[in-house]
């Protein structure tokens, strides 16, 4: 089932988010399919617990469409990631154009570490305590930070962020145009 997504203004995407008991989470591979089905529909590689209204510390990933000679690795690269926590940045600071399905339409370059170890659960409760370089950290950190109540649009410069201000207010008015489905703030 295809869910809205939740778009800038909505107070949930500034929640801290919770971790859950997956064993009192009945439903919870539901949710994780439901949350591919919505990501996929909206043409995302990933998509938080936060950007379908749930407080919950939860979020998937699917690099696969961008996989090419140059990023194989992309390939087989699916996971959700349940209960994270990044224990570790490290490496360069490098600046990377984002974008986020809760903003659509804005795209800017973004300063992210370029490693990371997380721990997490996959979908079928293994816990896991990895690392990611590259692209990979990036996307996870992009998707990490929803789950903290942090839009990538908070690590842009004072400057970068006047030159958005106008696009923002417009969607904090519901004034928001995308091809997929959405719920704006009324």
């Amino acid at each position: 089932m295809i869910l809205p997504i939740y778009i800038y203004g909505q107070p949930v995407l500034r929640k801290v988010t919770r971790d859950i008991d997956p064993g009192n989470y009945p439903n919870l591979k539901e949710l994780i399919s439901n949350m591919y089905e919505t990501m996929y529909a909206a043409d995302g590689v990933g998509l938080a617990g936060p950007q379908v209204g749930l407080e919950d510390r939860i979020f998937v990933v699917d690099l696969a469409p961008l996989a090419s000679a140059e990023h194989p690795e992309f390939k087989d690269f699916k996971k959700a990631f349940i209960n994270a926590h990044i224990t570790d940045r490290s490496g360069e600071e490098l600046l990377v154009e984002e974008g986020c399905l809760s903003l659509p339409g804005i795209h800017e370059k973004v300063p992210r570490e370029d490693k990371i170890c997380i721990t997490y659960l996959d979908e079928d409760l293994q816990p896991h305590d990895e690392t990611y370089e590259g692209y990979m950290a990036r996307v996870i950190q992009h998707e990490y930070d929803h789950l903290d109540g942090i839009m990538f649009i908070d690590r842009l410069s004072p400057l970068r962020k006047r030159m958005i201000k106008g696009k923002l207010t417009n969607m904090e008015k519901g004034k928001v145009a995308c091809d997929y489905k959405i719920k704006p703030v009324r």
